[in-house]
């Protein structure tokens, strides 16, 4: 018998480090990891030992025999990861701790509190002369994991086991509901901290650049999810989902979450811990088919594998595919043609067109999958949008023709999938558009800044005074600021355990200065300019109070929407 991994994999690789015979793959020595859309085990070199089993945060291994009809599905997916990839290296040897100055502690704080921000601060309180103070400008701690992932994937947010574990340490404290940049700013940090990592994230949308984009009804798509979320920001947002279509631009895995909750049952959602203003408008809600555009093809998608096929498990609701959109790019036919297309690529190819080949049901919900397609404009009025002109594109064997080749930059002769448009383009009805075509990051004052790149500028997590520039002592950077809002928990991982590595090599090098002030200062000082800061006490206590709210419906929560309803339940 072997372990399966399933949909919930968050990639952050805790499952690797137990495992006796090194069955689970790409490990993070492993070129591969970085890219990965999950991990996979296996089957013919696991021998059932059921460690990773008890070790994964998310729940997400199971033996082969106990897998539901839908899991059955990652029988094949992990088994067809092994047929390009092989389980010879990739061991991860367990790290030893550097010994650190005989005597001296090192006081770091960390700005923002999310998986990356808690990756950081666990590889750091491993060592008792560290301590970790971690500030959020929120009372609730977690970033994305909290107000990002979908409500209806409760598995994934199971790695919040592994950051409460973090921080309940005794060197470990939490400064949430303290905003850095109103009440303290950056030489504040300087000053009273040895150390000083930022891990803010990449908190705004990308622009399309089109013409209609300001119109209402065209929203970002991380609104969308935020609100849905119940982050506090926006709550009080309001989106009109009165028409019967929705067009999302992008087909990444925020694309199918929106995609998703849009079209899912609300009786369904009402047991998840979805904001309660969310679940009542999407009661209400019109919607009864989203359509997703993706410019480039199918084995371009960016969505993962296990959120595409779990598209197709929603009741009532129709996948639908035109077979003759799903044309490969030269190089990927030609690799499929051969039998070398990444098993990956091939996994995703086949799924679609399984999906092409079904019938659809009269009377269900549809999410439609375009490919090949570019919205060129919005139309509409001041009352909403409309429609979104829409053009068809083709791939190109020479990627100086392409559509993403502006001006006279010359591109790699490797470059894969050029695309341009075909000439054809087309009208495309929708009462309400949302981009998810990513997030970007915002300077903090004090901070260097990298506008072209939206991150951080950065040489192995140590912050530089310019990119390409030299470092700053004592400053560094984690997450999606630090190297764009590229990958999920298990790069967030790696990247936390990077910088917090540098970090250490710092400190026992003696390359950071002692702070010139105490950080025993920090809490007067916050409260001299009015935050009202949330401790480890206070956090547990909206934890509690939410989850006793959603505890007579079914729910894990039934989350606190409001900064002053979130403080209230931290001083009760």
């Amino acid at each position: 018998m072997a372990h399966v991994i399933t949909q919930p994999c968050c990639n952050d690789a805790s499952c690797i480090s137990v495992c006796p015979v090194n069955c689970i793959h790409p490990t993070p020595d492993e070129p591969d990891f970085t890219s990965a859309e999950m991990l996979f085990i296996d089957p013919d070199t696991c021998i059932d030992c059921g460690a990773c089993i008890d070790e994964c945060p998310v729940e997400a291994i199971f033996p082969d025999d106990a897998l539901d009809e839908g899991q059955e599905r990652y029988l094949q997916i992990n088994a067809d990861y092994y047929t390009d990839h092989d389980v010879s290296g990739g061991l991860v040897a367990p790290r030893k701790k550097p010994p650190l100055p005989a005597g001296k502690e090192l006081h770091v704080a960390i700005v923002g509190a999310g998986p990356a921000a808690f990756y950081a601060a666990e590889e750091l309180v491993r060592h008792s002369a560290i301590r970790v103070d971690m500030f959020d400008r929120l009372p609730t701690p977690y970033g994305l994991v909290r107000a990002g992932v979908a409500p209806d994937h409760p598995s994934t947010k199971g790695v919040e086991k592994t950051f409460a574990s973090t921080a309940a340490k005794r060197t470990f404290e939490y400064f949430l509901n303290v905003e850095v940049g109103k009440h303290l700013d950056h030489s504040d940090l300087t000053d009273h901290y040895g150390a000083v990592i930022y891990a803010h994230g990449a908190s705004t949308d990308k622009h399309l650049g089109i013409d209609g984009e300001d119109l209402p009804g065209s929203i970002a798509a991380t609104d969308f999810v935020a609100w849905y979320n119940g982050h506090p920001d926006y709550a009080d947002r309001d989106f009109d989902l009165s028409a019967e279509r929705a067009v999302v631009v992008g087909n990444g895995n925020v694309a199918l979450d929106v995609a998703r909750i849009l079209l899912d049952s609300p009786e369904k959602l009402a047991k998840t811990d979805i904001a309660d203003h969310a679940l009542e408008k999407l009661r209400d809600s019109n919607i009864s088919e989203v359509v997703l555009l993706g410019r480039r093809g199918v084995a371009q998608g960016a969505y993962t594998n296990a959120e595409f096929l779990a598209m197709g498990d929603l009741p009532g609701v129709d996948v639908i595919i035109d077979p003759d959109e799903l044309v490969l790019d030269a190089a990927s036919q030609a690799a499929r043609d051969a039998g070398t297309l990444d098993s990956t690529i091939a996994t995703k190819v086949r799924i679609a067109e399984e999906f092409a080949q079904r019938e659809p049901t009269e009377g269900n919900k549809r999410v439609v999958f375009r490919f090949l397609v570019s919205p060129l404009a919005l139309k509409g009025s001041d009352q909403g949008v409309e429609t979104v002109r829409c053009a068809r594109n083709e791939f190109v064997n020479d990627p100086d023709e392409s559509a993403d080749n502006p001006g006279d930059t010359p591109r790699p002769a490797s470059s894969r999938a050029a695309i341009r448009p075909s000439g054809e383009e087309f009208d495309l009805p929708a009462g309400i558009v949302m981009r998810a075509i990513g997030y970007t990051g915002l300077p903090l004052e004090g901070v260097p800044f990298d506008g072209g790149r939206g991150v951080v500028p950065n040489a192995g997590g140590r912050v530089l005074e310019e990119p390409g520039g030299a470092p700053l002592e004592g400053v560094y950077v984690t997450g999606w600021i630090k190297r764009g809002a590229t990958g999920g928990i298990g790069m967030n991982r790696l990247c936390g355990q990077e910088t917090a590595l540098a970090v250490i090599a710092d400190f026992t090098e003696e390359r950071l200065s002692d702070p010139v002030k105490s950080r025993e200062e920090i809490p007067a000082l916050i409260a001299e300019r009015g935050a009202g800061r949330i401790d480890g006490a206070g956090w547990k206590k909206i934890d509690l109070a939410e989850r006793t709210a959603g505890k007579p419906a079914g729910r894990r929560r039934i989350k606190i929407v409001s900064i002053e309803a979130m403080e209230d339940a931290a001083n009760a």
